[in-house]
């Protein structure tokens, strides 16, 4: 994520952040605070409670985890002095790799669900002084003895409406209820009504309230497009769609439907990996790895494991399969046109679907016409934007399919070389007005 440099905004040194802190910052290139590490940071240091409502890509980890690690006490083993919850593995994940940057000394460590007890019950007993847990999994070591509570000083909820979302609220409460009592909470979410007004009042001692951006994700810095098709139409047009314009997120409704698709976008050229609650943290880690390096062009999920995935520069967004609401539309679709940047947001539509589509646009002032699918269209829209340099290959690979030239030993395509994926029908389906679609144009 690059950070603004601004002769109008403060140092993060002015702001109070120590020299250490500082200067690690600065060798990640990191010099000037975004809008909410200006607006928390010193309520935050001085050990004040703070409510924080910021969207995904804010900056809202480094807002809370500088405080957190600053002048930390030292942990004993098994009793952390600082613990943040989460509510997703790849979220935790996140949050530990970013802290872990500016931390030291101080001893950073991530629980969660999904892989063994092991190496999370020796590193408890090593001693951690930031703890970062899913509520699930901590509530099994804290049961099995493996970690207690009652030192935790300073405690981080982030992400806390989806933690309601996901249910676990109950969780989080018997885990609150076992920290220090005069503790410092920092509490930061998507929105602050319901639940997560009830758990600031119920855990939060006169906090210092910061609201930075829109409530819900601001969706009209992107260009919409819905097009429709019959239903066995939808796999190469999704194929074309992120040959044409990637880094690319998909969403489907089901863990085998992603699987599937994943399959068939890779026999067809595009290099793609999928994320769902059935995929092991391993697998999910890697996946996620591909896509941010840009080894896969586009990553297939499930709405509930995209959440708390934070990927910046994703370009296109297609919903395979149609969201569940207006609200989930919104969410989905905030995964790109973030930060001032553009992006495209496609729906994939057989013709029973188009009248759900045309209320989910009535409820978010949308109004798209529904359209045959052209690329021509959506390459005009991303404007020939050059794509990201890809990381080497792996070196094991599943075998592929479309004959598309063997990578093992080799650096990986490069950006340019995506045009170079054929779909196998020449034409590429000009039934639906696709346009040429492998003739080198929009590239970049």
């Amino acid at each position: 994520m690059e950070h603004p440099v601004s002769t109008k905004s403060p140092t993060f040194a002015e702001l109070g952040v120590p020299a250490s802190i500082c200067e690690a910052l600065a060798r990640r290139d990191i010099h000037a605070p975004f809008e909410i590490q200006t607006a928390t940071l010193v309520d935050g240091l001085a050990g004040r409670d703070v409510l924080g409502r910021a969207p995904t890509g804010s900056g809202k980890t480094i807002a809370f985890g500088i405080p957190i690690v600053a002048n930390l006490p030292k942990a004993r083993p098994h009793f952390p002095t600082a613990l943040i919850l989460a509510p997703t593995r790849e979220l935790a994940d996140q949050i530990h790799v970013e802290l872990a940057s500016f931390s030291k000394p101080v001893k950073v460590g991530v629980v969660y669900g999904g892989v063994g007890y092991g190496k999370q019950r020796r590193l408890l007993e090593q001693g951690v002084d930031v703890l970062v847990a899913c509520p699930g999994r901590l509530e099994d070591l804290i049961q099995q003895g493996d970690v207690d509570l009652s030192d935790v000083e300073r405690v981080v909820l982030d992400e806390a409406d989806r933690m309601a979302d996901m249910g676990f609220m109950p969780a989080v409460r018997r885990i609150l209820d076992q920290t220090f009592n005069d503790r410092q909470t920092v509490l930061f979410s998507a929105t602050l009504d319901g639940d997560v007004a009830k758990l600031t009042r119920d855990y939060q001692n006169n906090p210092v309230r910061h609201e930075v951006g829109e409530s819900t994700p601001d969706i009209t810095l992107a260009d919409h497009l819905f097009w429709q098709m019959d239903k066995a139409e939808r796999t190469e047009v999704t194929a074309l769609a992120v040959t044409a314009e990637w880094p690319a997120i998909i969403f489907c409704r089901t863990r085998h439907g992603c699987d599937r698709l994943k399959k068939q976008l890779s026999k067809l050229g595009v290099d793609a990996v999928a994320i769902h609650g059935g995929r092991s943290q391993n697998q999910r880690t890697r996946a996620l790895e591909d896509f941010t390096t840009s080894r896969a062009q586009a990553l297939v999920a499930t709405d509930v494991a995209a959440r708390g995935i934070h990927v910046d520069g994703v370009t296109l967004v297609v919903h395979y399969d149609p969201p569940e609401d207006h609200k989930t539309y919104v969410h989905r679709s905030g995964r790109t046109a973030r930060a001032g940047a553009g992006g495209v947001v496609v729906s994939l539509l057989t013709p029973d679907q188009t009248k759900d589509a045309r209320a989910v646009m009535r409820k978010i002032d949308l109004s798209e016409p529904i359209t045959e699918p052209s690329i021509d269209t959506l390459r005009a829209l991303a404007n020939g934007e050059p794509k990201p340099e890809r990381a080497p290959a792996r070196e094991i690979h599943e075998p592929r399919s479309n004959g598309g030239g063997n990578r093992k030993g080799g650096g990986g395509k490069h950006k340019n070389q995506r045009n170079n994926n054929k779909h196998g029908r020449s034409g590429s389906g000009t039934k639906n007005g696709l346009g040429g679609s492998g003739n080198g144009g929009g590239g970049g």
